[in-house]
C-alpha cells in the first residue's frame, strides 16, 4: 500500500461518533450492577455503543498507520500494536490497553454470546475514560501527522 494523504474530515467524523457514543453510554445507568441489570436494554445498548465506540476508533487509527505510512489492511490487534510502535499511543499503559480492547471489540464481534452483562457494566462503569484517552491521543497523532507527515522510509 502506498502512503497518501490522511482525511482529516474521516478523522473528525469517526471521532465525533466516538465522543457521542461515549457520551450515549454515560447516560446508562453506572452506579449499580442492579440498576445497570434492572432493564435488559441497558447491555444491549452498551454493547452496541461499545462496540461502534471501539470500531471507530480503529478506524482512525486504521487510517493514520494506511495514509501515513502505507500499512494495511490489518486486523484489530495489529493495529494496536502498530499504533503503539509509531507513537500514535504516548502512554505506554494506554498502548497496551488498546490491544486488550482490540480483543473485547473482537468478541463482541465474534462472540457475543460470552459477554455478559456483568463485563458490560464493569466497562460501562470504569473504563470509558481509556476510549476518550483514545480518541485524545489519535487527534493528536492525526494533527501531527498532517502538520508534519513521515518520511516514505518511515524515519
Amino acid at each position: 500500500m502506498t502512503p497518501g494523504s490522511i482525511d482529516l474530515k474521516i478523522v473528525r467524523d469517526r471521532l465525533k461518533l466516538v465522543s457521542e457514543h461515549i457520551d450515549e453510554l454515560r447516560t446508562l445507568p453506572a452506579g449499580s450492577f442492579d440498576d445497570f441489570a434492572a432493564d435488559h436494554r441497558n447491555p444491549r445498548a452498551a454493547e452496541a455503543l461499545l462496540r461502534r465506540t471501539i470500531e471507530a476508533l480503529f478506524d482512525v487509527a486504521r487510517h493514520l498507520l494506511a495514509k501515513g505510512f502505507g500499512l494495511g489492511p490489518l486486523e484489530y490487534r495489529e493495529v494496536a500494536r502498530l499504533a503503539a510502535q509509531r507513537g500514535f499511543i504516548q502512554d505506554e499503559t494506554l498502548a497496551e490497553r488498546m490491544e486488550q480492547i482490540a480483543g473485547f471489540r473482537n468478541r463482541l464481534t465474534h462472540h457475543y454470546e460470552d459477554v455478559t452483562t456483568h463485563e458490560l457494566f464493569g466497562v460501562v462503569s470504569t473504563e470509558l475514560g481509556d476510549l476518550a484517552s483514545l480518541a485524545d491521543e489519535l487527534r493528536r497523532t492525526a494533527a501531527r501527522l498532517v502538520v508534519s507527515p513521515p518520511s516514505p522510509i518511515g524515519l
